[in-house]
């Protein structure tokens, strides 16, 4: 299975948690918001908007070296590909800077994975890892992906945590962005038109529609609006 097909599978747990969709959205697209003048959106508590409002006008948490690993470390996770951007084109770098203010218990863990990345960096190849040509940062990355091969490994065993949780963010946010949503063909709800149950699987179970039924369902067919 690619990476991208896995990541879309952990992307449907992902995008049911609040905190990672009140991150994720992109309301100055809405018209109904411009109207209100609320460019966070009509459909939130006040006690939500102000929470959100502090985090947007704090500092940037990490510092511009840190973003820019992680901007390298999300694009390595989600690269861009012949159906959609990557994850920094879809802001993922915004969302996990925003995160981290929301949910301060992974500060620490984000930011001290980070420095062991780079300290395995440099002692392997003499360099920061965003300093590294891309061969050695997938070679690094590689040692890292898969908790189950070093979970006996104390040194890597970290690392391996660390790039779950980067993995797991990235995913999060690239799947709750225009763009993710694009990548898994999600269109929202739309309506249609049932015809039916089809007539092999009327056969199969011997059963058919009463006229009345079928008065009914025709009748619904005309009157129904297009769509």
């Amino acid at each position: 299975m690619k990476r991208r097909q896995s990541l879309k599978l952990m992307a449907a747990g992902a995008v049911s948690v609040p905190a990672i969709l009140s991150g994720c959205k992109e309301p100055e697209k809405n018209p109904e918001t411009k109207a209100t003048g609320n460019p966070y959106g009509i459909d939130r508590f006040p006690e939500e908007l102000n929470h959100e409002k502090e985090l947007l006008q704090k500092e940037n948490f990490f510092t511009p070296d840190e973003l820019a690993l992680i901007r390298i470390l999300c694009d390595i996770i989600i690269p861009a590909d012949e159906v959609s951007g990557s994850a920094t084109q879809a802001g993922v770098p915004d969302f996990i800077e925003f995160i981290v203010k929301d949910k301060p218990e992974l500060q620490t863990p984000v930011r001290g994975g980070l420095r062991w990345l780079n300290a395995l960096s440099i002692k392997r190849f003499g360099a920061s890892f965003k300093d590294c040509n891309p061969a050695q940062q997938t070679e690094i990355i590689d040692l890292i992906a898969y908790p189950e091969r070093v979970k006996n490994n104390k040194e890597l065993s970290a690392g391996a945590a660390f790039f779950s949780l980067m993995r797991n963010l990235t995913a999060s946010g690239f799947y709750t962005s225009e763009i993710g949503l694009r990548d898994l063909g999600y269109m929202g709800n739309k309506p249609n038109q049932w015809n039916g149950v089809p007539d092999e699987v009327l056969k199969e179970y011997q059963m058919t529609y009463s006229e009345k039924e079928l008065r009914d369902c025709l009748s619904f067919s005309n009157t129904a609006e297009p769509g």
